[in-house]
Formats: C-alpha cells, structure tokens, sequence
C-alpha cells in the first residue's frame, strides 16, 4: 500500500487549484438554480412524478450523450470542449431567466430547459473529469477526485439553502439569474489555462471509429464492467432521496423552499464529511465494504425519512446520505480513471457517466411514479428494499481495490520502414507473429496468450486467433486485423507499461535464436470484379 497521499496535496498544483476554486462559483450557481426549478415545478404543477422529472430530466442527457462526450474528450482539446459547455450553459440559462420572468414557464417547459442543461454538463464532464489526470499526478489523482467532491459538496451545503433564501425572497427567477452570472469565473479560468498540447502524427479517429474502440477497452477489462454495474445499482436506487426531497419538505413536513434548501444544505454538510474522510476511510476498509456500507447508509435514512414529520430531524439524517453518496460516487471514479490509460480515460469515464446517470434518471422517474401512486412515503420505504438489494450484489460481485498498474505508454513501439508506400488510411493490415515453443511450455504459454488476446482486442485488434503448425508444432503464430495502417500504429501505441509483464513472459518462453518473428500484410483480393472479367478470362482460356 503507498504512502497516504494528503487530502490538499492536489491544491499543490496551480492549474487544478485555479480551475477548481473557478468551478466553486459555477458549481455554487447551478445548485441555487436546482433548487429554483424543483421549486417552480411544485408551484406549477401538482403532479409528483413532474417534480421528480426535473431531477431526471438534468441526469437523462449524461446518460444519453455522454458516450459521444467521451470520445470527443479523447479526440479534441478537452479545454475548448469545457468552454463551448459553460457558454451554452450560460446561454440556456439566461434564457430560463428570461422566460421565468416573463411568466412563460410550463411544466415541458420546464423540463426542455433543465434538459438542455443536463446537455452541457454532458458535454463539460467527461472532459473535465480526464482533465483532472493531466492536472496533477497520477499519485494524487484520488484526493484529486475527492477534493473535487469536496469542492462541489461545499457548494450543495451553502448554494440550496441560499437558493431557498433567493426563491421564498424574490422567486425562481432570480434564482436563474444568479445562476447565468456564476459561470462566468469558471469560464475565464478556462480561457487563461493553457494545457499541453497532445501532438500526434496520426489522424484524428472519426466519431464511430472512436466510440468503437471505447466500447472495445471497457468491454475487455473486467474492473471497469464491474464499477459500471454498481454504478447503475447505486444510481436507480440511491436517487430515491434527492429525487423526491421536494416532496418530503412540502407534504411530510409541511415546509417550504427554504426547508427544502436547508435540507438539501445537510445532505451537502453530510457529503463534505465523507469527502474529507475518503483517504482514512480506504486505508481502513476494502473499496466494496465502502460500497456496501454506503448503500446500507442511504437504505436506513431513507427509511427514517419516510417516517419522519420533523425537519430538523430530517435535516440531521440527512448527514448520513450525504456522506455515502460522495463516497461512492468518488471511489466509482477513482477506480475507473486508475483502470484506465489517458488515451482512453474520457470514454471510460462517459460509459461510467452513462451507467450512473442513466440509474439516476430512471429511479428518479421510477420512484417519482410510486410516489404519485402510493405517497412519498411508501416510495422512500421501497426505494431502501432496494439499496439493500444493491448492498447484496457485491456478495457476488464485489468492486475491485485500487490497483497500483502502471499505465503509461509503454514506447517500446517504433514504427517499421516499409518498402510499400503506404498511407495511413491504407489497409487492412493483417499482423501474424511467429513463437517457437517447447511442449513443456504450452500450459503457460496458452495461458498467456489469453492475457494477450484481452489486450489485443482491448487495444483495437480484431479477428485475433492462436494457430499452430501441423507440419511443425512447435511453431505458434498470433494473429490479428485492424482496418487501417493508421489503427495499426494506433494500437501498438496504446500499450502500456503494465502489458508489458505479459509480453516479456511471452518473450522468455520462445525459443528460436531471434526474437518472434512479426509479419506485416495488407490484404488483397484477387476476385474478379464483374461477370464481364470473368467471361472474358474464360474465353480468352481456350484460343
């Protein structure tokens, strides 16, 4: 286990100290404005499931579009990502602001604009989440993670009650428009920051090709699949409370705007705490005894919430929540971003960001119905039945631990002289590698293969196969596709330090004079084109 990194380390760093104490103000914005809407659709509407919707409609465009979000922060310059997200933010806010003002709002209304805010925070995430990587060190990465909940959890603790202050004083609308003038901080910092730039000699992945070989590395790294899982676990049941708080400060215990502000204050007071404690707490427990611990946490409050009429009772169990969601959510990320190579990390982070946020937007719908079915309470009762089921899962599937891999390229690649001119959309390439291994060897070195074929097709390979020779046994042979020469270059690039363990035992296992014996092809089809050809050959074969 290293040296336990200090929670501040990160602040050690200019740039990710600029840019978080920027995001302060934005984040500090966005939760008054939060509160606003979930505000203005009680008064606007009388429908349970509506008031739930709002929060849905924020997490329904991160699951929907964070996939994309993902592959363009891998592809293009994350900063100019991050700053056309906070300006069309600020734009759709405004024009919220306007539109309440004028007393335009109608529950749909409503919903498209919170939805086109949920939009850019789709588009702003995944970005700012694999920019944290290049922020600081790899060591520091998971205070890194923390101290941004702690950031964000400063601002839930003071920005909902204030936003309650703000709406019970002078309306939702004011609230927005506080809101449009907080993103302005946070979009100066990011024109100022000048990140390094990741200079390339390849061309740029189309959008598909992108969300393809994404989809192919989280598919072939089991950790990755697995936070994936709890993460949707954790989202469709522990969104239960946010979703319908609302609700509880207006009917359970008869409060208004400002009872809902204050207890969205506790639930944020309760998430700096757990943010605080997140080293101690992973020093002192495995990474799934946090998971599990933290779903039983939101099951028991959500089940004494339910139960509850008194505010500030209410507003104290609220601490527990806070505290287990930030600790969840930050150790998800953690492990994702710790799993995962930087060439990679944008779309593994939006696949994250997807299984979360879309758990979060169906349970919010979901717990939105029962609630308008059977009352709030009920609603909150079953939503903890499920917190525990979410608890059990890990029996079966427990979360990783942080591991301590080395992912940095590996640059051991140099790309070959070619005798055929060769442009770099030119292909396929058909790649076949040669090993000479002893008959004692081969239980190892099949098992070995199988951790090469994972990397292969993790990497961006296809068609991988094993095959060995009939006429001379000892000789096996690799081989794999990738489409262009470009994604051949590409691919053998995204190896990593810690493939390496398996390609020097791979290594040590041949046995020919030479090193394995690696043939590059382009394959080539000698088909005739049209019948005409064919015809023609024909004829041609009897004069």
């Amino acid at each position: 286990m290293p040296d336990r990194i200090s929670t501040l380390a990160p602040f050690r760093h200019q740039t990710f100290r600029t840019i978080w104490t920027a995001s302060l103000a934005s984040n500090f914005g966005s939760l008054i404005q939060a509160v606003g809407a979930a505000w203005m659709m009680t008064s606007i509407s009388a429908s349970e499931d509506m008031v739930a919707l709002v929060q849905a409609s924020t997490a329904a465009p991160i699951m929907l579009f964070s996939l994309v979000a993902g592959a363009l922060a891998d592809s293009f310059n994350r900063r100019s990502l991050m700053l056309t997200a906070q300006i069309f933010m600020l734009v759709v806010s405004a024009t919220l602001t306007v539109f309440a003002y004028l007393d335009l709002l109608t529950p749909w209304l409503l919903l498209a604009f919170t939805f086109l805010v949920g939009c850019g925070v789709a588009l702003n995430n995944p970005s700012w989440q694999a920019s944290v990587g290049d922020m600081v060190p790899r060591e520091v990465l998971p205070a890194a993670v923390s101290i941004n909940s702690v950031g964000f959890n400063i601002t839930r603790s003071l920005g909902p009650a204030i936003g309650g202050a703000i709406v019970a004083a002078a309306g939702a609308a004011a609230a927005f428009a506080v809101n449009s003038f907080c993103y302005f901080a946070l979009i100066y910092a990011l024109f100022r920051w000048k990140p390094e730039k990741r200079d390339s000699t390849l061309p740029r992945e189309t959008l598909l090709r992108a969300l393809s070989a994404g989809l192919g590395y989280v598919a072939m790294s089991p950790n990755i699949l697995n936070v994936l899982l709890r993460g949707l676990v954790f989202g469709l049941s522990a969104s239960a409370i946010l979703a319908l708080l609302p609700i509880v400060a207006r009917d359970l215990v008869s409060g208004g705007p400002l009872t809902y502000g204050i207890m969205l204050g506790a639930f944020g007071v309760g998430a700096i705490a757990g943010a605080i404690g997140n080293s101690r707490l992973r020093e002192a427990f495995s990474s799934e005894s946090i998971v599990r611990l933290s779903l039983v946490g939101f099951a028991v409050s959500a089940a004494v919430i339910g139960a509850s009429s008194s505010t500030v009772l209410t507003a104290i169990v609220l601490l527990v929540p806070g505290a287990c969601w930030v600790l969840a959510l930050s150790l998800f990320n953690t492990t994702v971003q710790l799993s995962t190579p930087r060439w990679v990390v944008g779309r593994a982070l939006s696949f994250y960001q997807t299984a979360t946020f879309g758990g979060i937007a169906g349970g919010s719908w979901l717990w939105g119905v029962l609630s308008d079915a059977f009352g709030v309470s009920v609603a909150l009762t079953l939503s903890s039945f499920a917190m525990l089921a979410g608890a059990l899962i890990g029996l079966r599937l427990p979360l990783p631990q942080f591991g301590d891999l080395n992912l940095d390229p590996l640059n051991r690649f140099n790309e070959p002289l070619l005798k055929l001119d060769l442009q770099p959309r030119s292909g396929p390439i058909v790649n076949m590698v040669d090993y000479i291994i002893a008959d004692e060897d081969i239980p190892k070195f099949l098992m070995l293969m199988s951790q090469r074929r994972r990397i292969r097709i993790r990497d961006g390979a296809r068609q991988w196969a094993l095959m060995r020779d009939l006429e001379h046994p000892e000789i096996w042979t690799e081989t794999y596709h990738t489409a262009t020469w470009a994604d051949y270059v590409r691919h053998n690039q995204r190896r990593t330090q810690a493939d390496a363990e398996a390609w020097d035992a791979i290594r040590a296992l041949h046995r020919g004079e030479e090193g394995p014996r690696v043939h590059r092809m382009i394959e080539r089809q000698a088909i005739p084109t049209s019948d005409h050809v064919f015809h023609k050959a024909h004829v041609d074969l009897h004069h």
